[in-house]
């Protein structure tokens, strides 16, 4: 359940990061409120489920999905292509991030 806990996290601070983008510099008010709302969510859950979970898992779980998914977010809404060095650093960070959740955690 902490995994699907950590999802709605996750999903909550890439929406946060898409609405960061929109917000033009924090120049667009709707934007804006929504993304700083979204992020405070995020941590508040994030905070949340370090009580349940390792902070290593957690954070690097955290950051691998959000990595492939903000890149897959910029390419689509935001047309921003992404190179063949990049794609490989992504690929590196996933395999890490599934290594770590497999053999990372602590008893």
């Amino acid at each position: 359940m902490v995994y699907f806990f950590l999802a709605i996290a996750i999903a909550l601070e890439l929406v946060a990061a898409t609405l960061l983008k929109a917000s033009a510099g924090f120049t667009r008010l709707v934007p804006s409120i929504f993304s700083l709302v979204s992020y405070l969510c995020s941590v508040i859950l994030f905070a949340k489920i370090l009580e349940k979970m390792n902070l290593g898992v957690a954070y690097a779980t955290w950051a691998g999905v959000g990595i492939v998914a903000s890149a897959i977010i910029s390419a689509l809404i935001f047309k921003q292509g992404l190179t063949v060095a990049g794609v490989i650093g992504i690929i590196l960070i996933v395999a890490g991030c599934v290594v770590l959740n497999l053999y990372g955690a602590a008893s």
